[in-house]
């Protein structure tokens, strides 16, 4: 065992320590309790296990500047946050120290231990958002330096009425704000048309990840418009110079499920005042259409609906 002098505090330690190039720690495995003083106050990095949820001792990482990075805690604590207090169980700090991120639960996933097993553990929890307060089972939320909440993220089956500029929408999985509280983006719980420079998308991800609500399918811009979209059910025609077309639509892959079939996955939209910008996979480049030289047209995409609605079954 090895005792590791931080700025935050002393923390007996076991294996290998991970260091930066100037020798500062860049994360180590407690053996022992300690308190680490935070600006949540003296919290008690997690430093047994059990033989289900938290089968090893999760590291405590920190920044370049000493400042502790990420920290899992031994037993679930109540924060004082900006929403409001809360119990976690692992927090996550910016290198000034102020308080990024908050996870009422942190159990580690495997085959003994399912979402679904975690998810049973997960509480209504009460926080004041630019929403009002709201009363979800969370798996985190998102501040800034400041103290304002960028995003919250909701567990699987919760959803949320979230007034925005195309009226009230219903959202799962994540709702992001800016740092003025005004709505940047959700994720929709249904197929919704929304009004974009093109027309009427409907705007739907059937591939939406549930990990992180930072980042979602529907993204407004700081005036109130559309300003990004996804969808699996429209289709963008472009006509440009001299008669010509583009056709951009969602596409095609092999089912995640194994078989022979087909899923679709969602086409990406961009609209800024310069260009419209179309994808038709993720991690793909961008198709540019220049602003006046296309005329961007959303249309419906239903020929293959019904295969996307087979692989919402087959993934359920």
């Amino acid at each position: 065992m090895e005792i590791l002098r931080t700025a935050l505090g002393d923390i007996p330690a076991t294996g290998v320590v991970e260091r930066f190039a100037d020798g500062g720690i860049m994360s180590c495995t407690p053996s022992g309790e300690a308190r680490l003083e935070t600006c949540c106050g003296a919290l008690v990095p997690q430093f047994t296990t059990d033989d289900l949820r938290r089968r090893t001792v999760q590291t405590v990482s920190f920044h370049p500047n000493g400042n502790v990075r990420a920290l899992p805690l031994e037993r679930p604590t109540e924060i004082c946050t900006p929403a409001g207090p809360l119990t976690a169980e692992l927090v996550t700090f910016h290198p000034d120290g102020s308080l990024c991120r908050v996870f009422p639960l942190n159990g580690k996933l495997s085959g003994m231990w399912t979402e679904t097993d975690e998810a049973g553990l997960a509480s209504p929890l009460r926080v004041v958002t630019p929403l009002g307060a709201v009363q979800k089972k969370l798996i985190g939320l998102r501040f800034d330096p400041a103290g304002h909440l960028l995003s919250l993220t909701m567990w699987p089956g919760e959803t949320l009425d979230v007034p925005t500029p195309q009226g009230v929408l219903r959202a799962r999985t994540g709702v992001a704000f800016r740092p003025d509280g005004a709505l940047r983006s959700l994720e929709p719980a249904r197929p919704q048309p929304v009004e974009t420079p093109a027309g009427n998308v409907m705007a739907y991800d059937l591939d939406a990840i549930g990990v992180c609500g930072d980042v979602n399918s529907l993204e407004f811009s700081k005036d109130g418009a559309v300003c990004r979209v996804r969808t699996n059910l429209s289709r963008l025609v472009a006509e440009g110079p001299s008669g010509s077309r583009r056709v951009f639509e969602p596409s095609l892959r092999e089912s995640l499920c194994g078989d022979s079939d087909s899923e679709i996955t969602p086409l990406s939209i961009e609209f800024t005042p310069e260009a419209t910008r179309v994808r038709t996979r993720r991690n793909t480049p961008w198709a540019e259409l220049p602003t006046g030289e296309w005329r961007p047209r959303a249309e419906p995409f239903l020929a293959r609906f019904a295969t996307a609605v087979q692989r919402l079954s087959c993934a359920g």
